[in-house]
């Protein structure tokens, strides 16, 4: 198990947080006040705006549907191939990513993949990555739930389009913006399959991670129920479903 954790270290020394998902794991260390029911991003209509992902994709290069995009170097689309079986949501692009036009390609970014390397995964052959927002939010907040609607229709089509079988969302913003779960403990839920009734997620199966970020902050932790630890049986219980896949 010492050698696996190791696996998920990035020993350079630099500082651990990306973006804004240090202001939401604090929020998860609070008590928890049980899930409770909102209107996911994807709700309530499931009908998909654009024709094709490239559509898609065309239309967020230039979108001003909300304030974020007053402060945008590049719009963050997505990463990895438009076919994977996996399909990797997280929050928001942070510093690196709005520079790069890229998701997950900061410290958090290197970290998630090494996670889907140690089981033989990575996005340019298996994965595909975007997030609930695509341009960055000052000072790297969660964002807001209008500035997630706005980008929803994005979000609908690269699910559509990409049609992966499985769903995994990485920290407690994506869960929040995909399950209709207003106060969710990460922790509760991690590592859970999810199956859910709506029509654009049926038969996908959906299951929550810790944010990678989250992983940074918790570097020192090697004990049998760190996060660390955690995320270890997570990477291979996804890979275990993967290679089950038609």
């Amino acid at each position: 198990m010492e050698n696996q954790l190791n696996l998920f270290s990035l020993d350079d020394g630099q500082e651990t947080r990306d973006h804004g998902q240090q202001t939401t794991d604090s929020k998860q260390a609070r008590p928890d006040k049980g899930p409770a029911e909102t209107n996911s991003i994807l709700n309530p209509s499931v009908s998909i705006l654009y024709n094709s992902l490239e559509e898609a994709k065309s239309a967020a290069m230039s979108c001003k549907k909300c304030k974020l995009c007053e402060g945008r170097t590049n719009v963050v689309f997505s990463d990895g191939i438009e076919n994977a079986k996996i399909m990797i949501i997280g929050e928001g692009p942070g510093e690196n990513e709005d520079l790069q036009g890229l998701p997950f390609v900061g410290r958090a970014g290197k970290l998630l993949d090494k996670i889907f390397e140690s089981v033989g995964l990575n996005r340019k052959e298996h994965l595909y990555i975007c997030n609930i927002v695509k341009c960055r939010p000052p000072n790297n907040r969660a964002p807001e739930e209008d500035e997630a609607n706005a980008c929803s229709e994005y979000l609908k089509a690269q699910i559509k389009y990409v049609n992966p079988k499985i769903i995994i969302l990485a920290g407690a913003v994506a869960v929040k913006g995909i399950l209709k779960k207003k106060d969710v403990k990460i922790t509760k839920i991690r590592g859970e399959w999810i199956e859910l009734e709506d029509l654009l997620l049926a038969g996908r199966k959906i299951m929550p991670i810790f944010h990678p970020s989250y992983l940074l902050r918790h570097e020192w932790n090697k004990a049998p129920d760190s996060p660390k630890a955690m995320m270890w049986k997570d990477i291979q219980e996804i890979k275990r479903v993967y290679d089950s896949l038609a």
